[in-house]
């Protein structure tokens, strides 16, 4: 098991990262990290306690591909020590904090972490990106005996019929053939991605926010189809299209019920 000097040699110190693998890999969301942080919405408390109810301890826990640090902030409330990579500096830069979480730049593929020293590996909205046979490999060595692996994404969300029409239109007319192929993964709520560990049934989970109009329109922008058309076009498909036509249904301030469901993938190591 390492000791805290070893996972704090890993870590970002400060807003400096040390990068531990420069290859190549497809980077969708760096170049909105900001907005990232700002408008994705935060998983529910109910899936951490599920994690740390099955994992075999509650000593370290590794967050890969974690973005700004969502699922991390809350991993460490639960565990003693979070290890949290992602291959973007960007997205680390804006990540939170929290006490026992450190951050580090590396691939997923490649995780800088000795063989059986962790007790779960968490991918949260971004195992549709990696090289999964590489990763599950990887996740493999790390693991403790018994150690569990938590996968996990959420589709289109909804919030009343008027809304979810437009919403949907745009999801699969407006932007819908920017969308990477990767993305029939997260569609199906990962029930097709490959998964070769000793499966753990879980109950349904589901996240729900009250949001405003305005966040609402800020996620969307967070779309990689999104960043895809504004790149192909040249103009922003959420300003010109999208906003005005909730505009027309959904008053300024006023907030309502977000719900998106959410695809749970749970498994062991033996």
């Amino acid at each position: 098991m390492p000791g805290r000097g070893a996972v704090r040699a890993l870590a970002l110190r400060g807003r400096r990262a040390r990068v531990l693998n420069p290859e190549r890999w497809p980077d969708h969301f760096s170049g909105a990290a900001a907005r990232y942080a700002r408008y994705r919405p935060s998983y529910p408390a109910a899936l951490f306690d599920l994690f740390g109810e099955l994992a075999p301890r509650r000593e370290i826990a590794w967050d890969c591909a974690t973005g700004n640090g969502q699922a991390a902030a809350h991993l460490a409330s639960r565990f003693r020590r979070v290890l949290a990579t992602d291959a973007s500096a960007r997205q680390l830069a804006r990540a939170a904090s929290a006490p026992g979480l450190r951050y580090a730049v590396a691939l997923a593929e490649a995780a800088p972490l000795p063989a059986a020293s962790i007790d779960l590996v968490t991918v949260a909205q971004a195992a549709h990106w990696l090289r999964l046979d590489r990763f599950f490999g990887e996740a493999r060595r790390v693991l403790r005996p018994k150690g569990v692996v938590a996968l996990w994404a959420y589709a289109l969300c909804t919030v009343a019929r008027p809304v979810d029409r437009v919403l949907r239109r745009f999801y699969l007319e407006t932007v819908g053939a920017y969308w990477p192929p990767e993305r029939a993964l997260v569609e199906s709520l990962y029930r097709d991605l490959p998964f070769p560990f000793e499966e753990i049934p879980c109950p349904p989970q589901h996240m729900e926010h009250e949001w405003t109009r305005e966040e609402l329109v800020g996620y969307a922008s967070t779309w990689s189809a999104v960043k895809r058309y504004r790149e192909d076009r040249g103009e922003d498909p959420v300003d010109t299209l999208l906003s005005p036509k909730l505009r027309a249904l959904w008053p300024d301030g006023v907030r309502a019920l977000v719900r998106w469901p959410i695809g749970l993938r749970l498994g062991r190591v033996s």
